[in-house]
């Protein structure tokens, strides 16, 4: 996606679901020699799997917030978070007879907290938490902003956060190797994650599938990297898969929790089946030689999101099974009532019942309908 214009370089990307048949990606864009920093939006074609050529939306950010850092998209793709170096903006949609625009907002808690270094909303889009590179963890309630739990030394540096799918607990890893479960709604920390000394615990993901309450994180010690699985249940960890066997720098996980996602340092990519916990793709040198910074899986179609300080922002489609859409399930149940009707016609064209019997040599004629009146009219009651 880089080089078509005199934009700066990619520096953070994320998907919008803008609606049931709108997909949308923003870009950030850092400044370069003749642009200053920069968000666009483009628009996602499914049928291609491509974005389109030029950007639905254009925006010149302000010369004082500095580069965008990072996204965090509201599950309602009305709106979103953008971090930078002096700390958070929020952008909303605004529908426009020709099209769509972006509104820029300060937030009051956050326009002056610093660089975030990792930003989440939970899934009802009522909780969002920010860590910063200074190792401050602040969780709010959306969009009141009122503080739920506010920690300024909850680590040295933020790696990785994640919000569980009930939005009751938040993981935070950090740059030391350590990780820490919290109590969204307590506002307190709750366990930190077990680790051998020489272990790093680095990415991390909760399950999404609403059946599994499991915890996924990657390990490493020394150059080897395992994914270990934690039950949230009891925090136990209750096992690990070797999957590639190299270092890892970004870990997602597909909505629907079918498919985790392992960009790493080399520019190789892997898309794991939770269910097996096997590899299904393997997409070597998707950013040859540079470290993958963000993976993301669309949340319509199998196709990922990565982007990479050298070569920006690529859209990959996998080669998994394609997930049902709502249209199709409806059209599929709709056929099993058809065929079951079509079932019961044939049987009943086809039983001995007592309307439809089948007629033998010695058998009576079916008695007619007037078998069944009496020739004298009469008002009197059977009965």
């Amino acid at each position: 996606m880089e080089g078509e214009d005199s934009a700066g370089p990619v520096t953070c990307a994320s998907w919008i679901r803008r609606s049931e048949k709108q997909l949308l990606v923003v870009m950030g864009r850092a400044r370069n020699r003749s642009c200053p920093p920069l968000l666009d939006i483009f628009e996602f074609n499914p049928k291609t799997a491509s974005l389109s050529p030029d950007p639905l939306v254009r925006l010149v950010m302000r010369d004082e917030d500095g580069d965008p850092l990072g996204f965090a998209v509201h599950p309602s793709g009305d709106e979103f978070v953008c971090s930078v170096a002096t700390g958070c903006r929020l952008y909303e949609f605004v529908s426009q007879d020709l099209g769509i625009e972006l509104l820029s907002k300060d937030l009051e808690p956050l326009h002056s907290i610093g660089p975030q270094k990792c930003l989440s909303f939970s899934t009802d889009g009522l909780k969002f938490a920010v860590g910063g590179e200074d190792g401050h963890l602040r969780i709010f309630h959306w969009p009141t902003l009122n503080i739920l739990l506010d920690e300024p030394k909850a680590h040295k540096s933020f790696r990785d956060m994640d919000i569980s799918l009930d939005s009751e607990f938040l993981v935070s890893t950090f740059t030391d190797g350590s990780a820490r479960i919290w109590k969204i709604n307590d506002g307190v920390p709750l366990v930190s994650l077990t680790r051998t000394a020489d272990e790093k615990i680095e990415c991390c993901r909760f399950s999404r599938d609403g059946t599994k309450p499991f915890l996924f994180c990657t390990v490493q010690k020394g150059r080897k990297v395992v994914t270990a699985v934690w039950d949230i249940s009891t925090w136990n960890r209750i096992g690990y898969k070797r999957l590639q066997g190299k270092p890892v720098s970004v870990l997602s996980i597909s909505l629907d929790g079918k498919y985790l996602g392992l960009g790493c340092e080399d520019g190789d990519m892997c898309v794991v089946e939770v269910k097996t916990m096997t590899i299904s793709q393997w997409s070597k040198k998707l950013h040859l030689g540079t470290r993958i910074k963000l993976l993301e899986f669309c949340p319509k179609e199998r196709v990922v999101l990565s982007t990479s300080n050298q070569w920006g922002a690529v859209v990959t489609k996998l080669n998994v099974p394609a997930e049902w859409k709502e249209w199709q399930i409806y059209l599929l149940l709709l056929g099993f009532f058809m065929a079951s009707l079509l079932v019961f016609y044939i049987l009943y064209e086809n039983s001995d019942s007592f309307w439809n019997f089948p007629q033998g040599r010695n058998q009576p004629a079916r008695p007619s309908a007037m078998a069944f009146t009496d020739p004298q009219s009469s008002d009197d009651s059977p009965w």
